[in-house]
């Protein structure tokens, strides 16, 4: 189990190495003072970044976003920095598009995309290849985020029809990099970052590492903990042809984690309590503690200017123990699931040990282009394979007493022991893919790929000890035209398959722990997108997607029956709008719809836990009568949430506003940058997550909170 000392103590031994490091370095002072000159140009504030315009994620190579026919979202290293974001939590509340899911503080970070729950073990992605979401992914070594919205099957290959998340990683910088962040945030929170990068003497070498502890305290009384990481990233140029790059990272995380709350009787929302609330606050609680790790590797080599290969693989690690006392149902009212109508609840021992997940993701393409007489190609092909271990032991589920969410009671413990850790997931993912990107003319290009994928799976039930095998082949095309009438402005068309693993049934249901088979999804996307300014974008998509839906039916049963169809306008606006004012503006409008289900109460009713509509503007104003002051502010809005797959019960909708400023200075003649702000200034009160998985919980959002901190360049 990970301590604050032990974060403490890397930390300061990191910043202490920050410091060090110019006097190591072995320049002379005039390089010294040059690269002072430059760093101090470089660290600005918010409202000087133009919108990030490339992207990876919607095809296989950092592209234009302009050209790619597909909604893609970039957050950038300095867009976290700006903001303060410290969790993908955090990060996507800039997109839309993109809402919790279960989402539980303390757990791992879950999220939906176009109203599709993404899958942990596929949905998440770094630097192109899968590893799982089962924790908070860390920020501190990402050069940016890219989030596309839509069928990611040629892409991808098996996710989630949402989208994907792709987590790019930072990499040696051609300059000496030495910058330290600290921050103070609500009930104590302390965090803690260096960021270091630069070349060798030889300058074929080149290093990035990055160092964070944290002290947990959140916004929920009782949800604490603490936080180790530390990263490096490593490259070679071997030749002017080859690059060599080497990646690795560690995160030690343990924290309390916070269930949600459940209808009092079963129909009606909590009323009197606070966001502050915490049901998981027992004298035997232990925070869920959590280990990750990355090895990543990457080969590029140029044979020359129109062709190139890159090889690449990631071996992922994790491990956890998840300890909670957990709330269900109401044994007084005979009611499972809903607390009892004066706020008690039963509380439930819940530890699951020894859970592990080492999913080894390698790839290998080719890409370049050439002409057939008058039309020219992009071409990429390629093989991808995907290999997944999971382990797991009977985990432990014993009623232990009742509590209240407005007297909270001290209940006993179970003597229930876990059992032993064996195999309970084996995958095997193989696919080989190509996409060849056709000039037509010089202003139309066709995008036409395939992915195929062989599936070999096999799955342990533990409470049903029974043993499962599945061999499955998908072909998964992908095609988009798209025209540009003007250089600055693109319209496409598309249309796309995907392929999902089958969602696996609560503990609760009558098949529980079993995996359904794979679903396919089919999509067709409209969009536009323009450069107004070269540093400010504006775009738009619609979208249809459809896929079988996935729920507890009411004989208990975790099923797939019928349809879900979303029907949705994305709407966007991202850059510097004018010479002072930085602009963010993100709107989604979406129709979903559940059909064909065979219970009457279910059909033509909303999918649960998305809004209908929902937005998000955030600007940063640069205040040019005090040099290196900008303010911002933000304001989301969400429209009210069906609570269940029949509609039942709605949330509310809310508002929520946001402020902060940021002040660029020198302090002892070092660049540094100063922040505070101040989130949920109305302290608004919300129900931000009501998922309706294990039968259905409801989170509160985050009180107002506070956050102050200080970036230095050294």
């Amino acid at each position: 189990m990970s301590t604050p000392n032990l974060s403490v103590s890397i930390l300061t031994l990191a910043i202490l190495h920050a410091f060090a490091a110019p006097a190591l370095a072995a320049i002379d002072t005039a390089e010294a003072q040059a690269d002072t000159q430059s760093m101090a140009e470089v660290v600005v504030t918010a409202s000087k970044a133009p919108a990030a315009k490339r992207a990876s994620v919607g095809g296989f190579s950092d592209a234009p976003l302009l050209q790619t026919p597909a909604s893609v979202t970039v957050i950038s290293q300095k867009d976290m920095q700006d903001l303060q974001i410290r969790n993908l939590s955090d990060a996507v509340k800039l997109d839309t598009s993109i809402n919790d899911a279960y989402n539980a503080v303390g757990y791992a970070e879950q999220f939906s995309i176009r109203g599709f729950k993404l899958d942990n073990n596929s949905s998440y992605r770094k630097d192109g290849v899968a590893i799982p979401g089962d924790t908070q992914i860390p920020l501190e070594n990402k050069e940016r985020i890219e989030v596309l919205k839509g069928l990611a099957g040629l892409q991808a290959g098996v996710a989630a029809p949402g989208g994907v998340i792709d987590f790019i990683v930072k990499r040696p910088t051609a300059a000496p990099l030495r910058t330290v962040t600290v921050e103070a945030r609500e009930r104590g929170t302390l965090y803690g970052a260096v960021d270091l990068g630069g070349r060798l003497e030889d300058t074929r070498f080149g290093y990035r590492v990055n160092v964070a502890a944290e002290r947990l305290r959140s916004y929920i009384k009782g949800a604490d903990g603490n936080r180790k990481f530390i990263s490096g990233a490593f490259d070679w140029q071997i030749s002017p042809q080859a690059l060599l790059q080497l990646d690795a990272d560690y995160q030690d995380k343990a924290q309390a984690t916070a269930p949600g709350f459940q209808l009092l009787n079963n129909k009606t929302l909590p009323t009197g309590i606070s966001a502050d609330a915490m049901l998981n606050l027992q004298p035997w609680t232990r925070p869920v503690e959590t280990v990750t790790s990355n090895i990543g590797l990457r080969f590029q080599y140029a044979f020359n200017d129109d062709w190139h290969a890159t090889l690449s693989a990631n071996q992922h690690s994790f491990k956890r123990d998840d300890y909670t006392a957990f709330p269900y149902g109401c044994s007084g009212q005979d009611l499972y699931p809903g607390f009892c109508g004066n706020g008690d609840y039963d509380v439930y021992d819940y530890r699951s040990l020894g859970e592990t997940k080492k999913p080894l993701s390698a790839q290998a393409m080719i890409q370049g282009k050439f002409a057939t007489g008058a039309l020219r190609h992009e071409l990429t092909a390629g093989v991808s394979t995907f290999r997944r271990k999971d382990r797991a032991g009977l985990y432990v589920y014993d009623w232990v007493g009742v509590s209240n969410i407005y007297q909270p009671q001290i209940v006993g413990t179970s003597p229930g022991v876990t059992g032993p850790v064996r195999l309970v997931r084996k995958d095997t993912e193989n696919a080989v893919f190509v996409q060849d990107i056709v000039s037509l003319a010089p202003n139309w290009k066709l995008h036409g790929g395939l992915r195929h994928i062989n599936v070999d799976g096999y799955q342990y039930v533990l409470k049903a000890d029974t043993e499962i095998r599945a061999k499955h082949d998908f072909l998964l095309p992908n095609v988009a035209l798209v025209y540009t009438p003007l250089d600055n402005v693109s319209v496409y068309a598309a249309y796309s398959q995907g392929m999902e693993h089958g969602g696996t049934a609560d503990r609760k249901a009558m098949n529980a722990n079993v995996e359904l088979t794979p679903s396919r999804s089919k999509q067709i996307e409209f969009g536009v997108k323009m450069d107004v300014t070269p540093d400010f974008m504006v775009a738009a998509s619609l979208f249809q997607i459809r896929k079988g839906l996935e729920f507890q039916n009411a004989a208990g049963y975790f099923v797939r029956e019928g349809q879900a169809q979303h029907r949705g306008l994305e709407l966007s606006a991202q850059g510097k709008a004018t010479r002072d004012l930085n602009l963010g503006v993100s709107l989604t409008a979406l129709n979903s719809q559940q059909s064909n289900t065979g219970e009457a109460s279910l059909d033509g009713k909303r999918v649960p836990n998305v809004p209908a509509f929902k937005a998000a503007v955030h600007a940063d104003y640069a205040v040019q009568q005090v040099a290196g002051l900008s303010v911002n502010g933000s304001w989301e809005y969400a429209g009210k949430k069906a609570f269940e797959y029949n509609n039942t019960t709605f949330v509310p909708s809310y508002h929520v506003f946001n402020l902060g400023a940021a002040y660029a200075t020198r302090i002892a003649g070092k660049t540094a940058v100063l922040r505070a702000a101040v989130n949920n200034v109305a302290d608004k009160f919300y129900w931000r997550d009501v998922t309706p998985e294990s039968d259905g919980y409801l989170y509160p959002g985050a009180s107002r909170t506070f956050k102050v901190s200080a970036q230095f360049d050294f």
